[in-house]
């Protein structure tokens, strides 16, 4: 089984900041599973949004916390125990900074780079062997990093991550279909 967790906090003053990219991401991709007829499946469980769904005859979880994005190791806790998720069988999606909009960046492992999300489910799930798709959401570094990310996106910045939204799904169904890594990296370094 693979987790897909889109990064974010709940609440509709969020919707729509680079903050929350990771969840939108999610979105986008029940619309994509909608406009493919692919059956899923909305659970409200251990203060989380779970959506089960199949891919190619493989069970996957897309997973939208409902706690702070500062804390939300402790929800992707409780999924990875209660569905036995092996920590290398979970994709993580957030923001960066330091990406132009619209790229991406995946990482195997690692440490969290000053992301206080990553490092909450680094220190909870007490490993840093998961997998991470960074989502560029740009940073015109005028104002404080916690109002940047917390503000609503430029129509821009919004249209870039948009418009690399097929690449996004094709990493994706790699990760579903359990490609190489390194298979990934090279999909990702063509475009």
């Amino acid at each position: 089984m693979k987790l897909i967790v889109g990064l974010g906090n709940p609440g509709i003053i969020y919707n729509n900041t680079p903050h929350n990219i990771g969840f939108m991401m999610v979105d986008f991709f029940l619309d994509y599973l909608k406009k493919n007829l692919i059956p899923f499946k909305l659970k409200k469980e251990l203060f989380n949004l779970v959506y089960h769904a199949q891919i190619n005859k493989k069970s996957i979880i897309l997973l939208k916390p409902q706690i702070y994005m500062n804390n939300s190791g402790s929800a992707i806790e409780k999924i990875v125990k209660k569905y036995k998720i092996n920590t290398q069988d979970i994709l993580v999606l957030y923001d960066d900074i330091y990406l132009k909009a619209g790229n991406f960046k995946l990482k195997h492992k690692g440490g969290h780079g000053g992301h206080n999300g990553i490092k909450n489910i680094i220190e909870t799930l007490n490993t840093n062997q998961f997998k991470r798709l960074k989502i560029g959401v740009d940073n015109n570094f005028l104002i404080p990093l916690n109002e940047y990310v917390l503000r609503v996106f430029e129509s821009q910045i919004k249209k870039d991550i948009l418009n690399n939204f097929p690449i996004f799904i094709d990493i994706l169904k790699y990760f579903i279909d359990d490609a190489p890594f390194e298979k990934i990296f090279n999909f990702l370094n063509k475009k």
